[in-house]
């Protein structure tokens, strides 16, 4: 259908349609410079639409990158098989917040900052996104936030900003990324900036981070203790930071999300984070910001 007849069958204005496509909420494509609309996706969004939002046999994850979640979003899936499509794609918290305020994502991990911030730096990170009102914040976990660095060095691993000075190959992360975020203010309390690293590679999540490091292609990353845990690698504590969890209201309530909850709240989760270090778990759930 054109724009034309999508309007008609919705019973909307042209306009209306338009500014839909403008907000990334209905299917649609552009060829050859029109908006053409298949019919079967138009009704799928009706029906999604009527039952709250994205299709309730469904979750999909995207943002910032965690080994124990990966885990936790790996055994529900397996749990429930092929009843329901479970994915966590590790995009970093900017991209994820975009990917969630386009519906792309059900839900969006993002951390941004020392734990004691995270309750103002969060709230005004997501407020920059239209559709924030419609969304809450779950704290999932408390984790230590620091340095990754090979096991192979030489160095003092007590002395941190020895380290930020040490002529050693950095792996670094994309712009948006809240590993990137923290390392930046790491390097400014030690009055350095990211531009007096000397870059070996980029690494698109926290875990390829740490696989660069174990394979040699790299000294030193920014990440959390879980991420050198699982990759055998040293780790140099920074701060803390707190892993919180931004989602649509209605998506709370589904089932898929609160079995994720009871997941993560079991104790075989437990005793995962105390295997991979760095976690605190005891606001595991706690809704900490809702508009």
């Amino acid at each position: 259908m054109n724009v034309r007849q999508v309007a008609d069958y919705l019973q909307l204005n042209v306009k209306k349609v338009y500014t839909l496509l403008g907000e990334g909420k209905i299917p649609g494509t552009r060829i050859t410079g029109k908006w053409l609309f298949p019919r079967h996706l138009i009704d799928q969004w009706l029906i999604e639409a009527s039952h709250g939002g994205v299709l309730t046999d469904r979750l999909i994850l995207a943002g910032s990158d965690d080994p124990l979640l990966h885990r936790l979003v790996a055994g529900l899936a397996v749990e429930v098989g092929d009843r329901a499509l479970i994915l966590y794609t590790p995009t970093g918290t900017r991209l994820g917040l975009g990917l969630l305020a386009r519906g792309r994502a059900n839900a969006c991990t993002l951390h941004w900052g020392p734990v004691g911030e995270s309750h103002h730096r969060h709230p005004a990170l997501i407020r920059h996104y239209p559709q924030h009102p419609l969304w809450v914040l779950i704290r999932l976990f408390r984790r230590e936030q620091g340095l990754m660095v090979s096991p192979r060095l030489d160095l003092r691993r007590d002395d941190v900003e020895g380290l930020l000075r040490a002529d050693l190959r950095w792996v670094l992360r994309q712009d948006g990324a809240g590993s990137q975020r923290f390392l930046q203010e790491t390097l400014a309390a030690h009055d350095l900036a990211l531009e007096d690293l000397r870059v070996a590679q980029r690494a698109r999540s926290e875990r390829e981070a740490a696989s660069l490091i174990a394979m040699g292609i790299g000294d030193i990353a920014p990440g959390v203790r879980g991420g050198a845990t699982e990759f055998g690698l040293d780790f140099v504590p920074t701060g803390w930071e707190a892993f919180d969890l931004a989602l649509y209201r209605d998506v709370y309530f589904r089932t898929l999300f609160q079995r994720l909850l009871d997941q993560c709240k079991a104790r075989p989760s437990h005793e995962l984070a105390r295997t991979l270090g760095g976690y605190d778990l005891s606001q595991l759930g706690e809704v900490v910001w809702a508009q």
